[in-house]
């Protein structure tokens, strides 16, 4: 037997369970892991409450996409993967097929990679999903480059902080947008080439006063904002949305059409499901990983038994990077 979490209705942290089960053998293209640590997202949040792109088919239902751990078995036709080997899972299913809040999980074996040379699991847990997000985001889709003043939304979460310094990989200037001043040390340390503390001088001033404009937006938030993040976009620029954390609709604003603005939604499933962008999104983290460029920003951890907490923080807005659960 082995533990996993689970809800048995929508809701708030307070719905998730810490139940036992057995897991199944794992069948054609499939791992079986033994998770020792897992990365915890809002978008987990954001199913559990009934607000994500795709709603749970049955309860019980488990959530997560990303963790790290140790291969227990394979399953029919998987090549490459031996148990014993040390590796992360990537975010590149649906939890109602899969889910890793859990001791021991199945997931695709397409989805594993091997954990970085010198990464703990919790490392291992918390650095894919974020510079996944940032490069696919920046890079792949808005096309982000030398000299490109890019404003990042949100700055202080795990994708904000990958974010920053994606871009300054990429030889652009960020621009982190925080709301207030207590997490401005931490974006700068991250590569920030400037801060705008919102709740101070407003979004489009900030913006306009660091860069006059920005190339490239990138924004998990959406909602009413975004009409304020149009206006400090150039003329032919993109917002990138990554996200809806407001829950409000998201207007197309009057300075996208007089500007020529591009509004692209982004989920990193469509890189993730395109073995030739995936392939170079991974080629360049892995890369960086290895040179310390990109490390895995840890807030905070959990025991698993403390899901409802870990949960409970998450919505908090408070942490500054990434949330582990440590297993057991």
């Amino acid at each position: 037997m082995a533990r996993i979490v689970r809800f048995h209705e929508l809701g708030g942290p307070e719905v998730l369970r810490v139940e036992e089960y057995e897991p199944a053998a794992p069948g054609p293209g499939e791992v079986l892991v033994d998770v020792a640590a897992i990365g915890l997202n809002r978008a987990e949040a954001s199913y559990r409450r009934g607000r994500y792109f795709e709603q749970p088919r049955v309860f019980p239902a488990s959530l997560g996409y990303e963790a790290a751990g140790t291969v227990a078995a394979v399953g029919e036709g998987v090549t490459g993967i031996d148990p014993g080997a040390a590796v992360s899972v990537l975010p590149s299913f649906s939890m109602n097929d899969y889910a890793v809040y859990a001791e021991r999980t199945i997931v695709p074996a397409a989805s594993l990679v091997a954990l970085p040379e010198g990464f703990d699991a919790a490392a291992g847990a918390a650095v894919w999903m974020p510079y996944l997000t940032a490069f696919g985001g920046l890079v792949d889709v808005a096309g982000l480059g030398a000299g490109d003043p890019v404003v990042i939304t949100a700055a202080s979460s795990s994708v904000g902080l990958a974010a920053i310094r994606v871009a300054r990989q990429v030889g652009a200037v960020p621009v982190a947008l925080t709301r207030t001043a207590a997490k401005v040390d931490a974006v700068r340390a991250a590569g920030a080439e400037h801060v705008v503390v919102t709740d101070e001088v407003g979004v489009t001033a900030g913006i306009e006063a660091a860069v006059g404009a920005a190339r490239v937006v990138f924004d998990p938030v959406a909602g009413p904002g975004v009409a304020d993040l149009a206006a400090a976009t150039a003329p032919g620029g993109t917002l990138v949305i990554y996200g809806g954390l407001s829950g409000e609709p998201t207007p197309f604003p009057r300075s996208a059409l007089a500007n020529g603005l591009a509004l692209r939604g982004f989920l990193l499933f469509e890189i993730m499901g395109d073995p030739a962008r995936r392939a170079r999104a991974l080629d360049h983290i892995t890369e960086h990983v290895r040179r310390g460029d990109y490390p895995a920003a840890i807030d905070r951890t959990f025991g698993l038994a403390d899901i409802v907490a870990a949960h409970e923080y998450l919505e908090s807005n408070r942490q500054i990077g990434k949330i582990v659960v440590t297993v057991p």
